[in-house]
């Protein structure tokens, strides 16, 4: 059994009954959708025509939601199906990351990742999905992909069909007849609409868009007047109606802005999902802790094990607790996060080794108990508890093998970016580089920043400076020069660069992460004293987080569906 949908757009008139359907069938709850029916126009006014796209998840053949998640909440069937498990998700929201598609949502009563399961409760009593049911023109056809005489195969044998972003090797099971390339790709219309035929457009975070006119289309409404779209508009953009036309009164016929040029657009969104941005600021704080305490802990081990700089017990034990401070920190904001905490200990108990976000809480686990032993240990040491030739016996061990675990905690993240297949921005080869480079600056500016009340001697001071410095030019060109000078491999990935760069997020990136968070710390630390070195280092961590603000929110901001 490989089972999978086929969608007549040729057929579909558009009436919703299947998401009706769906939500009644499966108790979906209000403000979110497992199938929808996505409404685009085309044309200028009076040439215009609108197509309907049953939109829901595509049961991939190779599903990367599967792969990212930590505990096998999301998994696949033998018969095909993607399925979910409510009762072990944890609510990492890694899945929403993975699917290019965007048919996974956050339950807002339970917590945890939901989407369209096949109605597999009725597969399984050979029944068919609710929303093949009740569709009144069998538009939505569903069966074994694997079976040469089925209903499904016998179509796709016979009508020339498409599927949405083959590029993304899914393999996707949701094909098309008739299917409009406007609909198919979201860059192809506007990804930010004011507002939708029946309700109102929602921020990316959910709240209602500041520039919205729905409630004085209500109220007009309300007061016996018609409401109209380019009443709607003519309020939002300043539109004038036509020569002549009574004021307060639907138009008749188009709209024009200015002199001759009409409003509305070739290709417009009538109606969409609205799914919201998944991670917000604890994701990057999180990365700016997290590079900070691994970078901290590096870079004491690199100076004591290939003799840099003498590192004196005090530093070892200032500096220890502060990694260790930062690092629980991390696992904090990563628990934060998740709509399901009470469940964290899930990614240990249960694990599902492909996903980088179990690897990296091992990492994560391996290195905070390493790091809390070998501080507990310098702290004895230094309060006489422990001799120190047992301290400096052990202390190399200890260091070597803490090295490669606080590099694994700084770089592990980019290959968790990596299986986030639904943003492109993310897939980058040079995310290791990045994160290692990003990895000692953070580590050499937290020390900086602690070095007027710990005194970390002139020859661990002046190795601290110089590796910060150097650090801090070198992921200043890995973010000018490679992260956002070369091309991108998609114009998803492109789009959303130009958001960091050019659009929404251009202030976090040029004021914040490139002048505050570099240029200002390089000037700072001419001066030579250790005061103007830890206020460099406290710039240079607010400029990172902002960066890895930009980072992160930016590629959420690109439609997939």
């Amino acid at each position: 059994m490989n089972y999978g949908f086929l969608i007549r757009n040729d057929r579909c008139i558009g009436c919703h009954a299947c998401t009706t359907a769906c939500k009644s069938e499966n108790d979906v709850p209000l403000g979110v959708n497992r199938t929808w029916v996505k409404n685009v126009e085309k044309g200028r006014f009076p040439d215009v025509k609108r197509h309907f796209q049953v939109t829901r998840c595509n049961h991939c053949a190779n599903p990367p939601c599967v792969r990212i998640c930590p505990v096998t909440a999301m998994y696949q069937r033998a018969d095909g199906i993607v399925e979910f498990d409510p009762q072990v998700c944890i609510g990492c929201k890694a899945c929403l990351q993975a699917c290019p598609y965007d048919a996974i949502y956050i339950d807002p009563d339970t917590g945890t990742a939901a989407k369209c399961h096949f109605c597999a409760h009725r597969v399984e009593m050979n029944l068919e999905p609710a929303c093949v049911v009740v569709c009144p023109e069998h538009a939505i056809i569903s069966g074994d992909l694997d079976d040469p005489i089925s209903e499904i195969s016998r179509m796709l044998a016979e009508f020339q069909t498409t599927v949405r972003k083959p590029e993304q090797g899914t393999a996707p099971k949701l094909f098309y007849v008739d299917g409009e390339e406007t609909s198919l790709h979201p860059a192809a219309a506007d990804r930010a609409p004011r507002t939708f035929a029946w309700t109102d457009v929602l921020s990316l975070h959910g709240d209602a868009r500041p520039h919205d006119a729905g409630a004085q289309r209500r109220s007009a409404a309300g007061n016996g007047h018609p409401p109209a779209a380019a009443l709607d508009r003519t309020a939002r953009s300043g539109v004038s109606l036509r020569k002549g036309q009574p004021q307060g009164l639907p138009s008749a016929g188009p709209i024009h802005i200015g002199a001759e040029r009409m409003a509305g657009d070739l290709v417009r969104t009538v109606y969409n999902a609205q799914h919201k941005i998944p991670w917000h600021w604890p994701v990057p704080a999180y990365l700016v802790t997290k590079g900070a305490g691994s970078g901290v802990f590096a870079l004491l081990a690199v100076a004591a094990l290939f003799g840099l700089a003498p590192v004196s017990e005090t530093v070892f034990v200032a500096g220890g607790l502060l990694a260790l401070v930062l690092i629980g920190v991390t696992t904090a904001l990563l628990v934060l996060d998740l709509e399901r905490p009470e469940r964290f200990l899930s990614i240990l108990l249960r694990p599902q080794w492909r996903s980088w976000l179990t690897k990296g809480a091992v990492l994560l686990v391996a290195f905070s108990t390493l790091l809390a032993a070998w501080w507990a240990l310098e702290a004895a040491g230094l309060a006489g508890l422990v001799g120190a030739g047992v301290v400096a016996g052990v202390r190399p061990w200890m260091l070597g093998v803490g090295l490669p675990l606080a590099v694994g905690v700084a770089i592990y993240t980019a290959f968790l970016f990596g299986q986030a297949e639904g943003r492109d921005l993310w897939q980058s080869t040079l995310l290791p580089v990045h994160l290692f480079v990003q990895m000692g600056m953070a580590g050499a500016a937290a020390l900086l920043c602690v070095a007027p009340v710990v005194a970390l001697g002139p020859e661990l001071a002046r190795v601290t400076v110089i590796a910060f410095a150097l650090f801090l030019v070198i992921d200043l060109l890995v973010t000018l020069g490679g992260e956002f000078a070369m091309p991108h491999a998609s114009a998803d990935a492109a789009r959303a660069a130009a958001e960091i760069t050019r659009g929404r997020y251009r202030m976090h990136f040029w004021v914040g992460s490139i002048g505050l968070g570099h240029a200002l710390p390089l000037a700072l630390l001419l001066s030579g004293t250790s005061l103007a070195g830890a206020l460099a280092g406290a710039l240079t961590l607010i400029g990172l987080y902002f960066y890895e603000y930009a980072f992160v929110m930016a590629p959420q901001e690109i439609p997939n569906s």
